[in-house]
C-alpha cells in the first residue's frame, strides 16, 4: 500500500511539473526565409565590407581622440606663450642706491608697462619683483626689495591699473640681473621686473 502511495504520489507531481512546464513554453514555429526589403537586393548586402575603408575610418577615429586629448596640452603652451610675449613687452625700473622712489626715467617706463597690463587678456595677473644690488644685509634688501616693488605697485594703480591684477614680491639681493661688484653692475641690479604669473 505504501508503495502504491507513493508511486500515486510521484505520478501526480510529475504531472504537475509538466503540465506547469509545458505552459510558458511558446510553439517553436519553423524557420521562414527572409525577405529583402525594397530597394536593398541581395547581393548588396552579401558584399564583404571594405578593410580599407574601415581602416580609414580607424585612423580618423584615433586621430581624433589624440586631437581631444592633445587641447588642453596645447591650450597651455599658447597661454604660456602669450605671457612670455607679453613679459618681453614690460621694461625694468631701475632705482637710485638705497632708495625706493621712483625717478622720472622709472615713471616712463611705468607709464608704457601699464599700457601693456591695460591692453592685457583679461584675468592676467602680474607680479612686480623687488631687487636689489648686493651690499646690505639679507633682511635689508628684503625690505628694500619690498619697497621698490610697493612703489611701482602704487604708481601703476594711479595709472588706471586695478589692484587685483598686481602682486609684488621682493627677492632682495639673491637673483641678481648681473654678476659683479662695481657700480655698473650693481645699478643694474637695484630694479623692478614685472612677471606673468596667470
Amino acid at each position: 500500500m505504501k508503495k502504491r502511495m507513493v508511486a500515486l504520489l510521484a505520478g501526480i507531481s510529475l504531472a504537475a511539473l509538466l503540465a506547469g512546464g509545458c505552459a510558458s513554453k511558446e510553439a517553436v514555429k519553423k524557420e521562414e526565409p527572409i525577405q529583402p526589403s525594397a530597394g536593398i537586393s541581395m547581393t548588396e548586402s552579401a558584399k564583404p565590407v571594405d578593410t580599407a575603408e574601415q581602416a580609414r575610418l580607424a585612423e580618423l577615429a584615433r586621430l581624433a581622440r589624440l586631437a581631444e586629448q592633445a587641447r588642453p596640452a596645447e591650450q597651455a603652451r599658447l597661454d604660456a606663450l602669450k605671457a612670455a610675449a607679453l613679459e618681453l613687452k614690460f621694461q625694468t625700473v631701475y632705482f637710485d642706491f638705497d632708495k625706493a622712489d621712483l625717478r622720472q626715467d622709472a615713471r616712463d617706463v611705468l607709464s608704457k608697462n601699464a599700457e601693456v597690463i591695460l591692453k592685457s587678456v583679461a584675468g592676467t595677473k602680474v607680479q612686480i619683483e623687488g631687487h636689489c644690488d648686493e651690499r646690505g644685509s639679507a633682511e635689508y634688501n628684503l625690505a628694500l626689495g619690498e619697497g621698490r616693488a610697493r612703489s611701482v605697485q602704487k604708481y601703476l594703480t594711479t595709472l588706471g591699473v586695478k589692484a587685483d591684477v598686481l602682486s609684488i614680491i621682493s627677492y632682495g639681493k639673491e637673483k641678481p640681473a648681473v654678476k659683479g661688484s662695481d657700480e655698473a653692475a650693481w645699478a643694474k641690479n637695484r630694479r623692478a621686473e614685472f612677471v606673468i604669473v596667470k
